[in-house]
């Protein structure tokens, strides 16, 4: 489980092809003194597991299912991305709850100054829009984001100074694909309620359409 906050970028040294996935070498531009081969390290979103550990240089393996759901596949020696360790119960919950678990990818079609801030608009698929919603959170290749304004189509965030500074999200240009990961709680609900009714005589939770508009959700 993860934050959405990063910290700090790694850089692609090498990649191999094992059968139809790949083994990324990444060199982190931070210490990696508390991790351990088979802990988990979110790269550009995606959860990943440290297989081999040589002072800030990891490696991990990227199996064909991550390549096809991710950017993976755009990425290259000398890339950039965006890194995360696991969260610890102790640690504060500054971003949001991300799963690591990567549901598609989007296309960055716009970035303009505004103030302080830059504006970028992504351009998604309808698959994902629909677990977004105006001002609730998404993770864009593991950064965790306000969503300013969305459509069925694209969604547009605010970019303040910092967050530019440490992420990718500062040296992406229009046409720069990402890795998005929507906010998991959403799903469940759908799940929840899209699940057919057990037969009679069985148990069924009350959560319902007219439960959660009783509640004041809906």
């Amino acid at each position: 489980m993860f934050t959405g906050i990063i910290e700090g970028f790694g850089t692609i040294r090498d990649i191999r092809p094992t059968g139809q996935g790949s083994r990324f070498a990444i060199e982190a531009d931070f210490p990696l003194d508390r991790v351990k081969i088979g802990d988990s390290i979110a790269v550009n979103g995606a959860c990943l597991t440290a297989v081999v550990l040589d002072g800030r240089r990891f490696e991990v393996d990227v199996a064909p299912e991550t390549i096809r759901r991710t950017a993976f596949s755009t990425i290259h020696i000398g890339s950039r991305v965006n890194l995360e360790r696991a969260l610890r119960l102790s640690d504060r919950l500054d971003g949001h709850i991300v799963s690591g678990h990567v549901d598609g990818i989007g296309t960055i079609v716009s970035k303009e100054r505004q103030a302080n801030a830059v504006i970028v608009t992504i351009a998604v698929d309808k698959h994902l829009s629909r677990y977004m919603i105006e001002k609730g959170s998404v993770a864009v290749d593991g950064i965790s984001l306000t969503i300013n304004e969305i459509t069925d189509t694209t969604i547009t965030l605010s970019i303040i100074p910092h967050t530019a500074d440490i992420t990718s999200i500062g040296f992406k240009q229009a046409g720069s694909i990402v890795n998005i990961e929507t906010d998991l709680v959403g799903k469940y609900i759908e799940k929840f309620l899209m699940t057919p009714k057990p037969e009679k005589g069985v148990k069924s939770s009350s959560l319902d359409m007219a439960f959660l508009a009783e509640k004041g959700f809906l």
